[in-house]
């Protein structure tokens, strides 16, 4: 029986530990499509759990400032003892016997500037609902232009391997030629010093590949060893009818954030001049008092305390010496700077929304001559390579060829993430 009893309890603490190490143990491998990885970080992202957060402490702002406004109930309770005094009064004393008290007080004060508080608290709430908003499309914005970048980055890699490949096979036969001395050691060195180059070349971009694929990790809040595999490629994603219709979309200041915040920026000021004006404005306060005194002895004594009690009181300043005015003229001249740095940022959002669209034009233009460019490098590249294998063609022509090859290579890839950039950077804008 107690054997039984052993065998059990250590299946028990077995069971639960490996629960314990399956719960410590995150995701190894995760695939993700663009929209799942920015959803993911949506999810997951601490910079939105902050945003979140603020939203939470401006709508408790908002029930301070409301709470103010409702009475406001407090109880106290008292022992006194004056140790057998009396209380001469000439032809009679008073004994002062010890007592206790019961106090319940109940007040409210209103004034203007509670009012307005409550607005301005209003204010503060949709400024952080704005605020979370905009965070969230960073958020994927980042995403999306860390994702494209690994995925160019991979068609990088890929590029400079065929090439790479092509190399070696022309320093493969220029040796073999140099072997049968029909052909100069130089050749051979020449195809060598580019061979070498384009393997350190892989090695920096795949390091630079690791880079990205750690900033994605950051992004998503995953762990430095957790693999991450992309289920969508360049084609999938790079969408010219997309662009097209992006380069077709109308621009309305309205759908910015940045210009959503200001708005809301320059309500505030405006409320603020309200609220300095009612700060030195009346206040009215009212309040009631219950009191209960219980003698803890059967002399007679004096009791001048009334159960009931209730009062008002309204505070108005007559003169500050001009100290309310030059508040309220400071706060007015901060609304209407305010409203100039709105109407300035409408006039800047406007010109910055023709730059956008002028550089996504050019990207796709760039794109599709860059295109082009690396398809003829290619086929130009690759003839003068059947031409050194038939001695036609010098070691220099295949150098200066291959060249030619990687800068259109460059230069393509660069477009790609020109595209990318500049699109997302409208959509930004744009709100889409």
């Amino acid at each position: 029986m107690r054997d039984n009893i052993l065998k059990i309890g250590f299946f028990v603490l077995s069971v639960l530990l490996s629960l314990q190490t399956f719960a410590q143990e995150g995701p190894s491998r995760v695939a993700l499509s663009l929209a799942e990885a920015q959803q993911y970080a949506v999810e997951h992202n601490r910079t939105l759990a902050n945003a979140s957060i603020d939203i939470q402490k401006a709508q408790a702002t908002k029930w301070q400032a409301i709470a103010s406004m409702l009475p406001q109930v407090s109880a106290s309770s008292s022992y006194s003892n004056s140790l057998g005094y009396k209380m001469d009064l000439g032809p009679m004393k008073i004994s002062m016997t010890p007592y206790m008290t019961f106090n319940v007080s109940t007040a409210i004060g209103l004034s203007g500037a509670q009012i307005v508080s409550l607005g301005i608290a209003d204010i503060s709430r949709k400024m952080a609902d704005i605020t979370l908003e905009k965070s969230e499309k960073e958020i994927a914005n980042q995403v999306e232009t860390l994702y494209f970048s690994a995925l160019v980055t991979e068609e990088t890699i890929r590029l400079l391997e065929e090439n790479l490949e092509s190399m070696r096979k022309l320093h493969a036969i220029t040796q073999k030629s140099v072997d049968v001395g029909v052909a100069e050691q130089t050749d051979a060195d020449q195809l060598q010093v580019q061979v070498s180059t384009m393997e350190s070349t892989i090695k920096t971009t795949q390091r630079s590949l690791e880079m990205v694929y750690n900033s994605l990790r950051l992004q998503l809040c995953l762990a430095d060893d957790v693999e991450i595999v992309l289920t969508q490629g360049i084609d999938d994603l790079l969408n010219l009818r997309t662009t097209s219709d992006l380069l077709a979309s109308d621009f309305d200041v309205n759908d910015n954030y940045d210009y959503r915040l200001l708005k809301e920026s320059t309500e505030l000021a405006r409320k603020q001049i309200a609220l300095t004006g009612w700060s030195n404005g009346p206040t009215l306060s009212v309040y009631h008092q219950y009191n209960k005194r219980h003698n803890l002895s059967d002399e007679a004594t004096m009791n001048m305390t009334p159960p009931n009690m209730i009062g008002a009181q309204v505070n108005i300043p007559l003169f500050t010496f001009g100290k309310s005015y030059a508040a309220i003229k400071d706060a007015r001249l901060s609304y209407k700077k305010q409203l100039n740095t709105l109407e300035d940022t409408e006039l800047a959002l406007n010109v910055q929304y023709r730059q956008l669209l002028y550089n996504l034009r050019s990207a796709v233009e760039k794109y599709e001559i860059q295109k082009q460019n690396v398809a003829v490098a290619r086929r130009v590249f690759d003839n003068i390579a059947k031409k050194y294998e038939h001695g036609v063609a010098s070691s220099l022509d295949v150098t200066n060829s291959g060249t030619n090859l990687i800068a259109a290579q460059s230069n393509y890839v660069q477009s790609l993430l020109e595209i990318i950039n500049a699109q997302v950077s409208l959509e930004q804008l744009l709100n889409k």
